[in-house]
């Protein structure tokens, strides 16, 4: 027997079914309350509301468990690499041998962006920040390519989203050689994905470059530990753009949007300014441990504890093995990482975040990371984009796929009940 959920309201009851995921999160089925009562909920930011039924990802913020398609996310960043997590994530299965070579050749194949988007970037001053650029390029993209996608088109589904992946890193590494005023590089197509995106990030003219292994395998797991987190704001931006039937690239560059601001994918760049601003008072971290630590001191602690993991964000546990492994190659002597070091000593041993499961998270050791590669600050958040790109495009096509609606969330109105226009001298 099915159960339901009775409502009571004024009196009279309504009942609606209860809807039970595969790993036995429950849902209240509530489509048909308005239609029944007349009555909405009301959700400020969408915290306790199920927007879409996804079988993409799963995680349990108590337990501290993400999965891809079933696959737990530390066997996956130990076992497979980036794209061929970005094939499970929008195709639903790992890919077989065949597959995933033909689904590289494809890649390098669609790599090469045209020449005219160089137009575009140039117009951007180099002071303009990343995302924003990288936000117009995806979004100029359907200029060059102006068919839609048809979506009941197996064929023509698949080459728009490789055509994506082919050509998003090249775009977010252009926003870099811009920032910079280097000449704008396509991809070598002698390279893998990841060393190719590091050398048109990095090499310069006339000089020979080589992306050190370490860095590439740290670089590769980041982008894995990146790649999809369920409903977060620039996912479901996504999908509720798409849901307009807006093309991939347009929904897409919503998601790059969504993801700039800092309470989202700018997560990283905080925890570097915190660093900073640690650094230019003299580098104490007990001072600055003690403030995070005193309720009346506005102070926060940036990349320790997470909205959604309520115990150890376990991304952080292999970005952090990753993270010392890159410092250790590279020597690199910098103040601002030696107080990260020292911060995360901290915070792991100190009763107080202990207690309050304010570990490290995902965010704090990306930004080591990319610090140590010598990414800029501006960039943390393209980085991100990069690895959250398969997610996005595997929740547009499944969003697609499934026939879901339009979005249109609903609101409960608290302005100026009816009143009488005042003419222009009586106002």
């Amino acid at each position: 027997m099915s159960k339901v959920a009775t409502l009571e309201i004024d009196g009279k009851k309504y009942e609606f079914p209860v809807t039970i995921g595969s790993e036995n999160e429950v849902a209240i089925d509530i489509k048909s309350l308005r239609g029944q009562s007349g009555v909405i909920t009301l959700d400020p930011g969408y915290k306790n509301t199920g927007s879409c039924e996804s079988a993409i990802t799963f995680l349990d913020g108590e337990k501290g468990v993400l999965r891809y398609r079933g696959y737990s996310i530390e066997e996956l960043a130990e076992k497979a690499d980036f794209l061929e997590v970005v094939f499970l994530l929008i195709f639903g299965e790992l890919p077989n041998k065949e597959q995933l070579d033909k689904f590289k050749a494809d890649i390098i194949e669609q790599s090469e962006v045209n020449d005219d988007m160089k137009t575009v970037i140039n117009g951007f001053p180099s002071s303009a920040h990343p995302m924003g650029m990288l936000s117009s390029l995806t979004s100029a993209l359907i200029a060059f390519n102006p068919k839609s996608v048809n979506v009941d088109s197996e064929e023509d589904m698949y080459k728009a989203i490789v055509k994506l992946l082919a050509k998003f890193p090249t775009l977010a590494a252009w926003t870099l050689r811009r920032r910079n005023d280097l000449p704008l590089e396509n991809r070598d197509k002698d390279l893998g994905f990841i060393e190719s995106l590091l050398k048109m990030m990095f090499a310069k003219p006339g000089e020979d470059y080589v992306a050190d292994k370490t860095v590439v395998d740290a670089l590769d797991k980041l982008l894995i530990l990146h790649a999809d987190h369920e409903q977060n704001c620039s996912t479901s931006t996504v999908r509720i753009v798409g849901s307009s039937h807006a093309g991939l690239f347009a929904s897409i560059s919503a998601g790059v949007s969504a993801l700039w601001g800092p309470l989202h994918g700018g997560a990283n760049q905080a925890v570097i300014e915190m660093l900073e601003e640690i650094k230019n008072d003299g580098g104490d971290t007990s001072k600055f441990i003690a403030k995070a630590k005193d309720k009346e001191d506005p102070f926060r602690l940036m990349g320790f504890g997470h909205r959604v993991y309520k115990n150890f964000d376990p991304r952080a546990k292999i970005i952090k093995k990753a993270a010392d492994e890159v410092l250790a190659a590279l020597g690199v002597d910098d103040p601002i990482l030696e107080i990260a070091k020292g911060l995360e000593k901290a915070a792991l041993e100190d009763e107080y975040f202990v207690e309050r499961k304010l570990y490290p998270n995902v965010d704090f050791y990306s930004g080591i990371i990319y610090r140590a590669m010598g990414i800029p600050t501006e960039m943390f958040t393209v980085m991100f984009a990069v690895g959250r790109l398969p997610g996005w495009i595997a929740q547009w096509r499944e969003m697609r796929l499934g026939k879901e609606p339009i979005g249109r969330p609903r609101q409960v109105y608290i302005g100026e009940t009816l009143r009488s226009f005042k003419e222009l001298d009586n106002r």
